[in-house]
């Protein structure tokens, strides 16, 4: 017996994922310009270590081969560097999949999900995709803060995310500040702390997390590799948690969702801590100069601790929109801030010395057109 189908509609996808506008990646080109200098992307300008460039290029006799679904080595890798516990460390397809997991894992239709104002585009679309209730927080003065997000958990609230240091600003939430947000958080709601600039940061009171995940049940770490290790175009990250919530995401983990020269290059990379400690030096110098170059220009520079940072243009007849156009007609691709972002600003990617000495030099000129 034939079915009449002729009044069904077309497949339809989940409200909250009918809900989504696609991700915006950076600006990639631009029109004529055959080489433009891209820093819209908060890439390592630097690169991988060579040593973890050796080891991606020795994966390729081993194609054939399925990469370790256990993830033995480079877990052991990042505990040994670390002094973590490699027992409670979970690779995967760059962080942005393990805080996909862990929404997966524990966050139900209907359960609110709160998010410190400037957290990861992608957490607020996993989020929503899940079909739960957005709460937002507040960043009154461009960092996280603590007792915004602590007033906006109800007893529907399931998971907290945090981006500490935050983007598009690079502000992190201070140590006491982070203490009083565990403590005033209920045992059974997860606090994520998604560390995606943590290893920039070198100040005597940042917390990326490690000490609570191992003296607490409901606080996870995640990092990644794409941004001080410039290992973007491998997509490789890392998460560290309680027992509890490693259990519920190896559940629904694929088996080899980490492919086999990321593996490699990671821990290569996570070894080579001469290569990290040089890109972080180089990095946060060249923000203090950069910062300095700007000073009295009219520009407001906002403080960073990640590898980007975000200007301010508040001029009469000099604004953001006409900046990044200026840097564009110079051949340099800027990251416009738009909705959800602090107003009137550009973020912009640390560069090698000499291409930060183009985007001051084009933006003081900018001033002066």
């Amino acid at each position: 017996m034939s079915v009449d189908i002729s009044d069904r509609t077309k497949p339809q996808p989940t409200a909250g994922v009918a809900s989504l506008a696609p991700y915006q990646q950076g600006k990639q080109a631009i029109a004529g310009v055959a080489d433009p200098l891209k820093l819209s992307s908060n890439e390592s300008m630097v690169g991988p270590s060579p040593a973890a460039v050796d080891a991606y290029r020795a994966v390729g006799d081993r194609l054939a081969l399925y990469p370790d679904g256990a993830q033995q080595a480079l877990r052991a890798a990042l505990a040994e560097v670390h002094s973590l516990d490699a027992d409670r460390i979970v690779c995967g397809n760059g962080s942005e999949e393990l805080i996909q997991l862990v929404i997966r894992a524990f966050v139900e239709p209907g359960d609110e999900v709160v998010l410190s104002q400037y957290s990861f585009a992608m957490a607020f679309i996993h989020a929503t995709a899940q079909g739960a209730k957005l709460v937002v927080a507040d960043e009154p003065v461009l960092r996280p803060d603590a007792d915004r997000i602590l007033a906006a958990v109800t007893p529907r609230t399931k998971l907290v995310v945090v981006a500490t240091p935050n983007n598009p600003v690079g502000q992190y939430l201070p140590k006491r500040e982070l203490d009083r947000l565990v403590e005033g958080l209920p045992d059974d709601v997860i606090l994520l702390l998604d560390g995606a600039y943590a290893d920039y940061v070198d100040a005597d009171d940042f917390d990326a997390g490690e000490r609570l995940v191992e003296t607490r049940a409901n606080v996870v770490m995640t990092r990644t590799f794409s941004k001080l290790y410039g290992l973007a175009g491998l997509r490789i990250g890392w998460m560290y948690a309680p027992p509890g919530i490693i259990d519920a995401v190896q559940r629904i983990r694929t088996p080899f969702n980490a492919n086999a020269a990321a593996l490699a290059a990671a821990e290569a990379a996570v070894r080579d801590t001469a290569h990290a400690d040089f890109v972080r030096r180089e990095n946060n110098i060249e923000l203090s100069r950069i910062a300095a170059a700007f000073a009295g220009s009219g520009i407001e520079f906002i403080p960073s601790a990640a590898n980007f940072y975000l200007l301010r243009f508040a001029g009469a007849g000099h604004d953001a929109a006409g900046a990044a156009a200026f840097l564009e007609a110079n051949g340099i691709i800027p990251r416009p801030v738009h909705a959800g972002g602090p107003a009137g600003c550009l973020r912009i990617t640390v560069g090698r010395p000499h291409q930060n000495d183009r985007v001051i030099a084009s933006l003081l000129a900018y001033m002066q057109d």
